[in-house]
């Protein structure tokens, strides 16, 4: 891990977490520099791939499109996102961002706050009506 008291971030010293939906490159969390309030995550999405409809409970949270299409849903309200775009979700909202482009989705996921008290997301990809919005995903 990276010494939190360390400010800068940079390739040698970001943490890489592997999920399904794509590796995940943290450059803004508690371990990591001494953030409080805010995360901050690249995720890099392979086409075809997901991540499902969830919430986050106790986090508000900002999607900036970097590379790549992102078809982004927030509650029941879908729209295709590009570079230079951007969704906000607010907290305890159901969203979920499929990459429906034939390149790596690439974004980043700003969440607020840092430290919460339970688990940081809900999958809600099995339960209506949204399983319903997307089947087979």
């Amino acid at each position: 891990m990276s010494n939190p008291a360390n400010p800068f971030v940079t390739d040698e010293n970001l943490v890489v977490e592997e999920l399904p939906w794509g590796p995940h490159d943290w450059m803004v969390r508690p371990d990591i520099v001494p953030a409080e309030q805010l995360l901050l995550v690249r995720v890099h999405m392979p086409p075809g791939k997901c991540h499902a409809f969830h919430r986050h409970p106790e986090q508000e949270e900002i999607i900036y499109i970097l590379r790549g299409k992102a078809e982004q849903w927030v509650d029941r309200n879908k729209k295709i996102l590009g570079p230079g775009q951007v969704a906000h979700i607010p907290t305890n909202v159901v969203h979920g961002t499929y990459n429906v482009g034939e390149e790596t989705l690439e974004f980043l996921a700003i969440l607020s706050p840092a430290k919460i008290q339970g688990p940081p997301l809900v999958d809600m990809s099995q339960e209506e009506p949204w399983r319903s919005l997307r089947p087979g995903s």
